[in-house]
């Protein structure tokens, strides 16, 4: 595939289509990975986008109990001393 090279500003750039940036789910921002004959251009993964709300609600539904007890009944914290 072939891309022009556009004028932005006082810069250069590349215009990506909609079928690009949807097949390869790109967003917002994109990692630039700089190799010896090549640039690589990666979506930038954001792994815990919208944690913070899936936890709310996950607090308001009592979703976010312990599935096991912090402290085992056979624990002993003496060795730690």
């Amino acid at each position: 595939m072939e891309l022009s090279v556009v004028n932005i500003g006082n810069s250069k750039g590349i215009r990506l289509s909609k079928t690009i940036l949807e097949k390869y789910n790109i967003q917002d921002k994109i990692e630039i990975i700089l190799e010896t004959d090549y640039i690589i251009l990666k979506p930038q993964a954001e792994p815990r986008k919208n944690w913070e709300k899936a936890f709310k609600k996950m607090h308001e539904n009592g979703d976010d109990q312990l599935l096991i007890d912090d402290v085992f009944e056979d624990e002993n914290f003496d060795e730690w001393n």
